[in-house]
């Protein structure tokens, strides 16, 4: 399976998002030092579970799901976490 194959189930499974977009970056990054470690990757995800929650609370979350990932594949993550409702 994928890296980005694998984020998005993980996502998918932990977050139950209303919404769910996953970008691969990595070739926007092409020779850049930190490349070799692994993908660079932009997710927007909205979920119920974001819900009263500040935006620090929900990265922590998002980055709990994809924890050993950050370690082998994933290099930078950018993170749009909202809740329903929010723009």
């Amino acid at each position: 399976m994928s890296i980005a194959a694998e984020i998005e189930a993980r996502l998918r499974a932990e977050l139950a998002p209303l919404e769910f977009v996953l970008r691969d970056d990595s070739a926007d990054h092409a020779g850049h030092a930190g490349a070799r470690e692994g993908g660079h990757f932009h997710v927007t995800v909205r979920s119920e579970r974001f819900t009263g929650l500040q935006r620090v609370a929900r990265h922590r979350l998002v980055y709990h799901c994809l924890s050993d990932l950050m370690q082998r594949g994933i290099h930078a993550l950018a993170i749009d976490a909202k809740a329903p409702g929010e723009p």
